[in-house]
């Protein structure tokens, strides 16, 4: 029976950096690639700071050493979360607290391993990012134990089919939201392009440089991807309709309709198109807004993101029909086992599961993040770490193409 012998550690970088949201909102200027002004949320000495992870490595008894990375998202601490990632913090916790329960452990049970290792202490359950990284590397044991890939892993222990099919990939743009469109297109990204629409600059006044913005990506799509190619379009907003327009509903979903229309042929998608200032606050929001737009015969897809963070929150929004689709943030959620869970608490509840996480991530969480999605055919698997596009789409592209190929022949087999 394989067991865990000794546990390493690999201080790392994650694949971006760590942004003062508070601060950006408040309208901090860019100083090439910094900003400008003193930081505003706990936990930041600077408003821009590069993002950290720390790799924890289980020694197996067999001698094998498998991995899984410990990190925050790229706007830690706000809208409900978790702090900024604290490297020494971390690694102090995981030796005092996780790496007694983690010797001698069997990974041969994911599912029980994970909640006995990562079970609350005095009450108090252990820090998102370090349930996230020891249970990727608990999913990395156990499907080394059986000899087998991590969504077959997945698919044993929550009694799922094992089907090879692809999950639309979603890339996001970055600040170079044009030259990255065209990148997306011609790599045929399935959703595409976030545009990481996050200042009054960007959305303008009245949300005129956004509407300009959506139909600029719905004109080069149809220019450059040809009549064959017909993706899905996404705009995070991160709350610029509500704050540009104000918290009304049924002016939000005018807009938002509007948007859409700019969007035509193609498929709409709108994230956080508003913040409320709280959960139950933003599931009313949302789902009047959601409401609105149906009255208005639009079809847009409102997105859930930000006050949905953990798993209780997205069983929440899930079952109050709150969006069309909700972002499964996953270093947010904490432990793999509680994303698992999370897609299948959408699909019960006929909510879209769109299996995200943060371009300030890491390889090894990506690859975690893409047989997740493939076992539980999440709706949408968001193409990362990073923002360059390309890195993101190879690291999470090729895995699931390899992922795929392995399974077929595994089905093939019978």
């Amino acid at each position: 029976m394989s067991k865990i012998v000794e546990v390493l550690y690999a201080p790392g970088l994650g694949a971006f950096f760590y942004d003062d949201q508070a601060a950006i909102r408040g309208g901090a200027e860019n100083d090439g690639f910094l900003y400008r002004g003193a930081a505003s949320t706990t936990g930041f000495d600077a408003i821009r700071m590069p993002a950290r992870s720390l790799g924890l490595g289980l020694v197996l008894s067999d001698g094998a050493v498998v991995w899984g990375d410990m990190m925050s998202v790229q706007y830690a601490g706000g809208s409900g979360r978790d702090p900024v990632f604290d490297i020494d913090r971390a690694r102090r916790l995981v030796e005092a607290v996780v790496k007694p329960r983690l010797l001698g452990a069997s990974v041969i049970d994911f599912r029980k391993t994970c909640g006995e290792i990562l079970r609350p202490t005095d009450g108090d359950t252990l820090p998102l990012p370090v349930q996230y990284g020891v249970s990727q590397a608990l999913l990395r044991a156990a499907a080394h134990a059986h000899g087998e890939t991590m969504a077959e892993t997945v698919c044993r222990a929550y009694g799922l089919a094992v089907i090879a099919r692809p999950v639309p990939i979603y890339a996001q743009s970055g600040d170079a939201r044009e030259i990255n469109v065209d990148k997306m297109i011609l790599k045929r990204v399935d959703i595409l392009p976030h545009g990481l629409i996050n200042s009054r600059d960007k959305f303008g006044a009245g949300g005129v440089r956004f509407l300009e913005y959506v139909e600029w990506v719905a004109e080069r799509v149809r220019a450059v991807g040809g009549g064959d190619y017909n993706p899905r379009l996404h705009f995070d907003v991160y709350g610029w309709v509500g704050r540009e327009l104000g918290l009304d509903p049924e002016g939000i979903a005018g807009f938002i309709a509007h948007a859409a229309q700019k969007a035509a042929p193609f498929g709409f998608n709108i994230e956080h198109p508003a913040d409320f200032g709280g959960r139950e606050e933003q599931i009313e929001g949302l789902g009047r807004i959601r409401q609105a737009l149906r009255r208005l015969g639009s079809r847009a897809a409102i997105v859930a993101d930000e006050w949905c963070n953990t798993l209780a929150d997205i069983d929440a929004f899930a079952r109050a029909g709150a969006a069309d689709l909700i972002q499964i943030k996953m270093p947010d959620v904490g432990s793999v086992a509680d994303t698992i869970s999370a897609v299948l608490t959408c699909r019960a509840h006929g909510v879209g599961a769109y299996v995200g996480g943060s371009c300030a991530e890491t390889d090894l969480s990506a690859q975690v993040s893409t047989h997740i999605a493939v076992a539980t055919q999440a709706d949408m698997l968001l193409a990362k770490p990073g923002m360059g596009v390309d890195e993101a789409l190879t690291i999470v592209g090729n895995e699931q193409s390899r992922l795929l190929a392995v399974l077929g022949r595994r089905l093939a087999d019978g």
